[in-house]
């Protein structure tokens, strides 16, 4: 079964719609395929994205990381592109307006256009195009390096929705997204095209959604502004000789747990999908052995600092984190 959503802005839907598609064209369907469903969310509840407009502190914080106005590479840029800013904003910022972001926005389009959406040869000066890349990158990410308030209200309501839907899939509970999409007043039931449980899931999202997630877990590095088409990949490995046997684990396959666990009750659950991690007893934690998960960042792995220590990774690859830490004591201990 798939899991679908995008924010409500047109071109997150759009790129949802034209990935499945991609992925699942007419061509390659059965009769039996089943429509698909997106879930949206009212823009005041969206969490796809840092919601600055919907978090008053949070919009108090993002604009105290865009005073960075003054140097001599906003110089440099204003003697290139000044003139071309409208009246009464003449002088490029941060926070000008158009915004800094805004300008990068609009460069990057018109390379992706064609010749035809070209803008004066000033925007497109390479050491330019890098001061802006740069300044609206720290401008928009280093807040969540640098601040936990930051990262809790710019992006932990969509890195706790994720988590809820892991942990989710591990238990066995329809938290993985099932009761969203094939739920009816808590029974679980099938899809529609009669699955029982979560396999894939896809959100259609923003550039700021995948730095802030990347910038949040340490993972991000300082790197460039994400261009286009870039996605970051969450998987989910389940190690089925953990509880099995005391053998070390190997590395799991993609094969053996994808996002999803066909162990699903009759009725919805909320067991441990939002418990602290100090607070899970000893019996939900044996649920949760043996589960690892890996970011990918346009398909390449990315390891989280957090999970470099021991107990918090698979033996001999520091990509696969545990799911749960290894050495934690439960509540009673």
């Amino acid at each position: 079964m798939i899991y679908l959503r995008a924010t409500p802005m047109q071109r997150a839907l759009d790129s949802v719609q034209q990935s499945f598609v991609g992925m699942y064209p007419l061509s390659a369907r059965t009769a039996s395929f089943p429509p698909p469903t997106i879930i949206t969310r009212a823009l005041a509840d969206e969490t796809l994205f840092p919601n600055e407009h919907n978090c008053r502190r949070f919009s108090q914080l993002s604009r105290a990381f865009a005073q960075r106005n003054e140097s001599k590479e906003m110089d440099y840029l204003n003697s290139l592109i000044s003139k071309w800013m409208p009246e009464g904003s003449r002088r490029v910022a941060v926070d000008s307006h158009p915004r800094l972001s805004g300008i990068m926005d609009t460069v990057n389009s018109t390379l992706a256009h064609g010749p035809k959406t070209r803008l004066p040869s000033a925007f497109y000066d390479a050491k330019g195009r890098e001061i802006i890349d740069r300044i609206g990158t720290e401008e928009w990410f280093s807040g969540y390096m640098e601040s936990e308030e930051y990262r809790k209200l710019g992006i932990g309501a969509l890195v706790g929705d994720i988590v809820t839907r892991m942990v989710g899939s591990a238990e066995g509970s329809g938290n993985d997204g099932l009761l969203e999409v094939a739920g009816v007043d808590g029974d679980l039931g099938k899809g529609r095209g009669g699955e029982n449980g979560i396999k894939f899931a896809m959100s259609g999202c923003h550039d700021t959604t995948l730095a802030g997630i990347l910038s949040s877990l340490g993972a991000f590095g300082g790197g460039n502004w994400p261009p286009y088409t870039s996605h970051v990949a969450v998987e989910l490995f389940k190690d089925e000789s953990i509880g099995v046997q005391d053998s070390k684990p190997t590395k799991p396959a993609p094969r053996q747990s994808f996002l999803g666990s066909s162990r699903k009750s009759t009725k919805a659950s909320s067991i441990m999908t939002r418990k602290p991690m100090q607070d899970l007893s000893e019996e939900e934690r044996a649920k949760l052995q043996g589960y690892y998960v890996r970011v990918r960042y346009n398909d390449h792995p990315m390891t989280v600092p957090g999970c470099r220590l021991p107990g918090k990774h698979l033996e001999g690859d520091e990509s696969f984190c545990t799911l749960v830490r290894s050495d934690m004591p439960a509540n009673n201990e």
